[in-house]
């Protein structure tokens, strides 16, 4: 991946059925894979992560060409995906596995995720705290096959959720788009 001058970002932003579509969509992205990380437990189950006991978000992890969309871009595009004031999950979906963080895998993106999320809480645009931690990557365990690209493989119900659970209407509110 390296020798491609490819890289990898990994962010938590509530339902990762909802984090996958924004970034798939960008020139210079390479894949986006919907999964669990930030845990204890090994290859977690979907099943599990719900319960609460595996200390995992779901998240999604991005490989990217940082010469065609740099990181500083990929972390605008997630604020712009998510509540970053919200502690508790993400609109409907409640619970520690649907918090936010950006999970660094190096000194760069980790300053740069300090700096972005800074200008962030600086800007005026929340009145709350921004709650989104800044993580250490660590293993990343690929989600059971049937929740990736769960946009494309079921797109009516993708839209009727992103609908439902509050995200759309608070992106468009807040973001304009």
């Amino acid at each position: 991946m390296e020798q491609q001058g490819l890289k990898k970002a990994t962010f938590a932003g509530g339902c990762f059925w909802c984090m996958v579509k924004p970034f798939n969509e960008q020139p210079g992205i390479h894949g986006v894979v919907s999964g669990y990380t930030g845990g204890h437990t090994a290859n977690p189950t979907y099943r599990e992560v719900c319960t609460e006991t595996t200390g995992h978000l779901e998240a999604v992890q991005i490989t990217y060409d940082p010469e065609v969309f740099p990181y500083e871009r990929l972390l605008q595009l997630f604020w712009q995906q998510i509540d970053p004031t919200d502690p508790g999950g993400q609109f409907h979906d409640r619970g520690e596995s649907y918090t936010t963080a950006i999970f660094y895998h190096d000194d760069n993106q980790k300053q740069l995720a300090e700096d972005s999320k800074k200008e962030l809480a600086e800007s005026g645009k929340f009145q709350a705290p921004i709650v989104t931690k800044l993580l250490e990557a660590s293993t990343f365990f690929p989600a059971e096959e049937y929740h990736q690209d769960y946009h494309k493989k079921n797109p009516f119900h993708y839209k009727m959720y992103n609908k439902g659970s509050g995200r759309a209407d608070f992106i468009k509110k807040k973001w304009g788009v």
